[in-house]
């Protein structure tokens, strides 16, 4: 189950849930910092990625083009890298689930403070 963080992701996030999301990586580390939602969503698709970001638009993404690839769409009041971190690692089974969901393409997750 191999994230994808978005550019509003922290790339140092990427240290702190590896063990638990394996092969995890920053868009900046696949020269896709600064590219457009498109672009990026095509290559979660092509290499098998579930985004996870803050950004609407992979939302509209995803009820439009469906999926592959997943998404995470994180909602959440405090958007500090810890918190991130902690809501991603919270979430493991279900995200886990949620990967393999044949029919399920988005995955809201919150703090509850949304």
């Amino acid at each position: 189950m191999k994230l994808l963080l978005d550019q509003n992701i922290s790339y140092r996030l990427v240290r702190k849930i590896d063990s638990q999301f394996p092969g995890t990586i920053h868009i900046s580390k696949v020269g896709l910092l600064n590219k457009s939602d498109i672009d990026i969503w095509n290559f979660a698709q092509k290499e098998d990625f579930i985004i996870a970001t803050f950004d609407s638009d992979f939302y509209d993404f995803s009820l439009t083009k469906g999926h592959p690839p997943k998404l995470i769409w994180i909602r959440s009041r405090n958007t500090s890298t810890e918190n991130v971190g902690r809501l991603l690692l919270e979430k493991k089974d279900q995200i886990g689930t949620f990967a393999t969901d044949p029919i399920i393409g988005c995955l809201e997750i919150n703090d509850d403070l949304v």
